[in-house]
């Protein structure tokens, strides 16, 4: 059999066989090796985690999920290479905090919380001088940030969780709860820090007495607007005093509870501070006592309530892996951060009723919003957020492409219309007269979007999604979440019937006319939509095209050339080569090879 195998390799057809030869093997390399490997090769053992390393994965088991859902946001300290560097930051469109000791305290100037007023609240703590492992979660639905740290000590690891929340009810309210939680035998003491006024020029610092308080610190000054040195913001600022350190037993915890009251005017004419100091200063020490006067678990309740309410509204959208592509994370955000600086009068507990009635008629009238173009491809919109500078300026830019494109009456309505506004800019929906219109292009729509309860009036909530079909072609899905009426919807052009919606999915095709129109319309005056078709003025009316492979590709695989693996494409070039490799070993053997009867001479008779 040898002598066969070699008698074949023999002769002017030698190559051929290789190549196919090579080929073959090369086949089997492919698809069956790493099998074959993982099967002779010995696993590898499990990598054991440290101690701090292990006490730093519990405590972040729990937001894993909603991190994968970008509804949250996980950061190391030092960051993942996988990990998004969004700036860690909490605020309640009255104060801000950015979750660092060095970082000052903020106040709204115009459109954003800008304005730095030194002070710094952020408690610190530290431990016998180690080093912690720690990260960061900035929970966006729930508006609360975590901070978790671990410290090895006797083969185990002392933990300390900092809850950081601006009160929404209490929107001068900013609240830390740390909890220390020591698993050892060992009694600990955990050292304090607080910064505080710290050169905060001309202000004035005070120890005062509050009920259910050992004993708050009020701080008194002025801070100069950024945007005019003749104005300035006059503020107080009335918070609980951190200790030095703290005493935990062994096998025991310690939870604490400090809570800064912030209340300011402005900008005014410096002349005027004497006049309005008294004033700031007594309403911050008021909503301090308020604070005070809950139960730290209620307080919390009652801020995770406003941001779950929030929420309920929202949007989705398919991951895509195309270069610069805005995704979920960024996009809830973006979301997050604009809602961090957008006050909720509508849910703060000071606000007359007869404000509240104003505020919620705002909301259900969101006539002529939105009427520019679709926002998710306004890449200035989705910049970088690593920074508060960064963060300020899109937060502008967004409120400012809301409000000049007809939703100031949403945004004037507090955080509940600005989300109702952004969702609506995401589709370039439209309230027009007496129906609400989806003006995406279909061309557009090449990727699945899900809006969650866009808000038709208080009583109405609409949801509407886009999925693209095996066949690369788009269709619309709509469905009542909630309705006090009827409402009807038809597709592009209007010329087919209204259809009635209902809780179950109703199925839209994507038109394409000419001139271009919405893909969608809804409303609940059936007789107008059976009128509307013949104000459109549409000369062409047909099924939108399927999108080009190349298109969904870049999409879900993050190039032009499909989804098949890495590897089935190198296989493919190399073939290529030994191809090219055999063509022109041919070529050059008929060519300028060495011309001999050898061949000849072995098989003549």
């Amino acid at each position: 059999m040898i002598k066969r195998f070699k008698r074949g390799l023999d002769g002017y057809l030698s190559y051929r066989k290789a190549f196919l030869l090579i080929v073959i093997v090369f086949g089997f390399l492919l698809y069956l090796g790493p099998s074959f490997l993982r099967w002779v090769l010995p696993q590898k053992l499990p990598y054991i985690l440290d101690t701090n390393s292990r006490c730093l994965r519990d405590r972040l088991d729990t937001f894993l999920l909603e991190a994968e859902h970008f509804d949250a946001n996980i950061r190391h300290e030092p960051l993942y290479s996988n990990e998004q560097d969004f700036l860690e930051f909490v605020g309640n469109g009255k104060v801000g905090v950015v979750l660092n000791p060095e970082s000052a305290l903020y106040i709204k100037s115009k459109r954003t919380l800008s304005v730095p007023v030194p002070f710094y609240p952020i408690v610190s703590a530290s431990f016998e001088g180690i080093e912690p492992k720690e990260a960061t979660v900035v929970h966006y639905t729930s508006g609360l940030a975590h901070r978790f740290q671990c410290y090895g000590k006797s083969q185990t690891s002392v933990d300390i969780h900092y809850m950081y929340y601006a009160h929404r009810t209490v929107p001068s309210l900013f609240v830390q709860d740390i909890k220390i939680t020591n698993p050892t035998d060992e009694h600990i003491v955990v050292k304090l820090q607080q910064s505080g006024a710290f050169h905060w020029s001309g202000s004035i610092q005070t120890d005062e007495s509050l009920e259910h308080s050992e004993g708050i610190t009020l701080i008194t000054g002025q801070v100069e607007d950024p945007d005019d040195p003749d104005q300035v913001y006059i503020v107080a600022i009335a918070s609980t005093k951190v200790p030095g350190r703290v005493e935990v037993e062994g096998k025991n915890s310690n939870l604490l509870h400090f809570v800064t009251s912030v209340n300011y005017e402005g900008p005014v004419h410096p002349r005027h501070y004497e006049v309005v100091v008294t004033h700031v200063a007594n309403k911050a020490k008021n909503d301090l006592q308020k604070g005070l006067g809950l139960n730290a678990r209620k307080l919390r309740g009652d801020h995770i309530l406003v941001w779950q309410q929030f929420w309920t509204s929202g949007f989705s959208i398919s991951y895509s892996r195309a270069q610069d592509a805005v995704n979920g994370d960024k996009i809830n955000a973006t979301m997050y951060y604009v809602l961090s600086h957008a006050p909720s009068p509508l849910h703060e507990i000071d606000t007359a009723p007869a404000r509240k009635q104003e505020l919620l008629s705002l909301l259900a009238d969101p006539d002529r919003c939105y009427q520019g173009h679709h926002t998710l491809q306004a890449s200035n919109l989705w910049s970088n957020l690593k920074d508060k500078d960064e963060v300020n300026r899109v937060i502008s830019l967004w409120l400012l492409t809301l409000s000049k494109q007809g939703c100031q009456p949403l945004l004037n309505g507090g955080a509940d219309g600005v989300l109702q506004a952004m969702i609506l800019s995401f589709g370039a929906f439209k309230f027009a007269n007496h129906h609400l219109e989806f003006g995406t292009h279909p061309s557009e729509l090449h990727r699945d979007y899900f809006f969650r309860r866009i808000s038709y009036g208080n009583a109405t909530h609409l949801n509407v999604s886009v999925q693209v079909g095996d066949d690369n072609k788009a269709l619309l899905y709509v469905a009542l979440d909630r309705s006090d009426k009827d409402y009807y919807a038809c597709d592009g052009g209007c010329l087919d019937p209204p259809v009635l919606l209902g809780p179950e999915k109703k199925q839209f095709p994507v038109k394409l006319t000419t001139p271009v129109t919405a893909t969608l319309y809804i409303t609940a005056d059936k007789q107008h939509m059976e009128e509307l078709k013949h104000t459109i003025h549409v000369k062409e009316v047909a099924e939108a095209p399927a999108h080009e492979h190349h298109v969904l590709a870049l999409h879900r695989h993050g190039h032009h050339l499909g989804g098949l693996p890495t590897m089935f494409w190198i296989s493919i070039a190399f073939l290529v080569v030994i191809f090219h490799l055999f063509l022109f070993k041919l070529i050059y053997n008929e060519y300028c090879g060495n011309h001999t009867d050898k061949f000849r001479a072995r098989y003549s008779l």
